[in-house]
């Protein structure tokens, strides 16, 4: 690997060159100065566990991520998979009013999918799943009231 380092800047590989300036404004906020021209920049946010950030540079925003000479080896052992939880079952998060299921017994549900709305304290709150699996009962009926931690929805 060369002296410069490598970054991923939307998706595509750039070396880093010289001539660039950087001054620190505050933690987010800096000037970029290169070729004479001066830019605005402003950290968006930090993915630190996955080495990201999304910089607006004059209001155009940037996803940026350093590249290591392990990346390579941690994709091809396939390390960089994220890993879904795979769902056994939903429970109830607190006392409510079954509004409305949006699943069905045999649906492949996703990470976010929608699987429910639940109405608690006169508030509606969509419960999404985080993981996946398929739906293999449902345990509850629309305008059923539950307990706080009663099974709503079992999976495969």
């Amino acid at each position: 690997m060369s002296e410069n380092s490598i970054f991923v800047i939307d998706g595509l590989e750039v070396e880093a060159g010289s001539g660039a300036e950087v001054h620190w404004l505050d933690r987010d906020f800096f000037e970029l100065t290169y070729q004479g021209k001066s830019f605005k920049g402003e950290i968006l946010n930090r993915d630190i566990e996955n080495r990201k950030l999304r910089l607006k540079l004059n209001h155009r925003v940037f996803e940026l991520k350093k590249k290591f000479e392990l990346d390579e080896l941690i994709a091809e052992l396939g390390l960089d998979k994220v890993k879904v939880k795979q769902l056994k079952e939903i429970g109830s998060p607190m006392p409510g009013r079954i509004l409305n299921i949006q699943v069905q017994v045999g649906d492949h549900v996703k990470v976010g999918d929608p699987i429910l709305s639940l109405e608690a304290m006169k508030m509606e709150n969509i419960l999404k799943s985080d993981g996946e699996g398929v739906v293999k009962r449902v345990a509850i009926d629309k305008e059923q009231v539950v307990d706080k931690g009663q099974l709503l929805i079992e999976f495969e």
